[in-house]
């Protein structure tokens, strides 16, 4: 395989080749299994792939031309430059050998996990996530997605969203070269959260930098809600020295509204928004077990990384069974 790598295969030392949120999910995969945290598996297409497709559709100068005289303080000049940039990558053919890579990998997900097997489709910049920079959220992620030929489509989508007219500002901001940062994407098997619940929690107090604390925030439904605010999630703190003695210290319980839930589409993939009924949103998306569980998965999290984290979570209604679905060091109150 010369674009593809499992997520068994690559680690925290590959940031390079698979960017921040893929060489973490390796991380986890192959360093959390044996210590009992669930994290689905998958694989990466590398960040050479994402310079083979710009390379084989000779785009490179034309993105250099478009970025040239940019202005980021000009939106509209900004609008127009991001989108050109973004169409242009859409509209390129993806070379042949790599889609067939892609293809192949895709099947592979199909004998461990069935016909048309659920995959999120994520990016993951070659600049992510590191300590002194968050580039989360600026690029594009896909839910639901089902089948080679959607999977392909969504590939080329992702390669684009390196040039949101947020990722462009952001990297002008920081200093970043644009042809530098490349950007690689994560295939990962879902969890069926839209039966259950999903959210983020911190290994560390987010308002005050509290360090023995793991807040947790819960909503029913795919985790984008909560990660993008759209819901107001129920939240949870567990006081982290009494946990690690076999104690059960939930210090508080704050319900929240969640109002709404983002569910699989009824009819092929994708995802849409759904009212919660009032008794849903009457009562704590998580069992008391469950905020346990994943305050202890917080503190192994932490430990492996060495920092306060920031780690995205998921429940399958299906199985009952918790995961983490992606972590990341957190950047704000750590510093």
């Amino acid at each position: 395989m010369k674009f593809v790598k499992w997520f068994e295969e690559i680690g925290a030392q590959d940031v390079g080749l698979v960017g921040g949120k893929n060489a973490s999910l390796g991380e986890m995969v192959r360093s959390l299994g044996k210590k009992g945290v669930n994290v689905p598996s998958g694989f990466a297409i590398t960040a050479e792939a994402y310079k083979y497709v710009i390379e084989k559709a000779g785009i490179d100068q034309k993105i250099k031309e478009t970025l040239a005289d940019l202005d980021t303080r000009d939106i509209e000049n900004l609008a127009d430059r991001g989108e050109k940039l973004r169409n242009l990558i859409e509209h390129s053919r993806c070379p042949k050998d790599l889609e067939e890579e892609i293809r192949l990998s895709y099947r592979k997900m199909e004998e461990r996990f069935g016909k048309d097997v659920d995959v999120a489709v994520r990016s993951s910049a070659t600049a992510e996530d590191l300590p002194t920079a968050s580039f989360a959220g600026q690029q594009t992620s896909y839910l639901n997605v089902r089948g080679e030929g959607d999977l392909l489509e969504r590939v080329m989508d992702c390669f684009a969203s390196l040039f949101t007219n947020r990722a462009i500002s952001y990297r002008v901001d920081k200093g970043f070269d644009h042809l530098s940062v490349h950007l690689s994407v994560g295939v990962q098997k879902m969890v069926r959260s839209d039966l259950a619940c999903s959210g983020v929690m911190f290994s560390i107090d987010t308002d005050s930098g509290f360090r023995d604390v793991v807040y947790i925030t819960a909503a029913y439904g795919l985790g984008e809600n909560v990660v993008q605010g759209i819901v107001d999630p129920d939240q949870f703190y567990v006081f982290k020295p009494a946990l690690k003695e076999g104690f059960r210290p939930i210090l508080e319980k704050k319900l929240g509204r969640k109002h709404k839930k983002l569910v699989y589409m009824r009819h092929g993939s994708g995802a849409e928004q759904k009212n919660t009924k009032v008794d849903e949103q009457r009562q704590f998306a998580l069992s008391d077990d469950d905020i346990l569980t994943l305050a202890w998965w917080a503190c192994i999290i932490e430990e492996l990384y060495g920092v306060p984290m920031d780690i995205e979570w998921a429940k399958d209604g299906a199985s009952g069974e918790l995961s983490v679905v992606q972590a990341r060091p957190e950047t704000v109150l750590s510093h």
